[in-house]
């Protein structure tokens, strides 16, 4: 009898599938159920279902089977908004108040990716009028003490995920019916501590008419 002591053979690693996914990997699959809503292969209710799942997911391969039905990104294809357009826009960007106050409205580009931080400060992010460069832009808010408001079209997609200690965080015009299945889908996410956060459409700002009277102005 062999009394001697073997040691335990190693854990096998995690198949790639098992793997946490990253934000980057969350982006991957945004951009595929965004490109597969714009060429009419998913209904704008499929897309919202799809996006809610992509960000309660936990793994690379659950990821994977939201998309399974999809063909790989590499085709190319214009949203909406595109068509008034110009120069690419910001990456990322972040806006901070500390005892101040801070604002991005007009005829500005978001990046795909917008960081707000405010500290006994207000901040505004105003989307009404903004030129978006990709389908799926998403705000991630850090509010202590202070208030941050976001205006998106009101017939853009909107979905919020955060929370508030003695703070709020509301989203409102989740689930709207009238949004339009063409048009860029902001989500906004955030934590509020004794702060304010919070993000609704602005009544009357629709992005699709933006860039029908921006067209016409040019062709004038």
């Amino acid at each position: 009898m062999d009394l001697e002591k073997h040691p335990a053979a190693p854990a096998p690693a995690p198949g790639p599938a098992a793997l946490r996914a990253s934000d980057a990997d969350r982006d991957r699959i945004a951009q595929i159920l965004g490109d597969a809503l714009a060429e009419g292969r998913l209904t704008a209710e499929e897309h919202s279902e799809r996006l809610d799942t992509l960000y309660a997911v936990k793994t690379v391969g659950e990821l994977e089977q939201l998309v399974r039905d999809l063909p790989a990104p590499g085709g190319v294809h214009t949203p909406v908004a595109s068509a008034y357009a110009g120069a690419a826009g910001p990456a990322a960007e972040t806006i901070v108040a500390v005892c101040s106050s801070s604002s991005r409205k007009g005829r500005w580009r978001p990046g795909a990716h917008t960081r707000a931080v405010s500290v006994m400060g207000d901040i505004t992010i105003d989307l009404t009028q903004a030129v978006f460069e990709q389908q799926v832009t998403e705000i991630n808010v850090t509010c202590v003490l202070g208030n941050v408001e976001v205006l998106v079209p009101e017939n853009v997609t909107l979905r919020g995920y955060g929370s508030g200690v003695l703070g709020n965080f509301e989203v409102r015009g989740e689930g709207r019916g009238e949004t339009d299945p063409q048009a860029p889908v902001v989500i906004v996410r955030g934590f509020s501590l004794l702060g304010n956060i919070e993000a609704r459409p602005k009544l009357g700002a629709r992005l699709v008419d933006l860039a029908r009277k921006l067209r016409k102005h040019l062709d004038g």
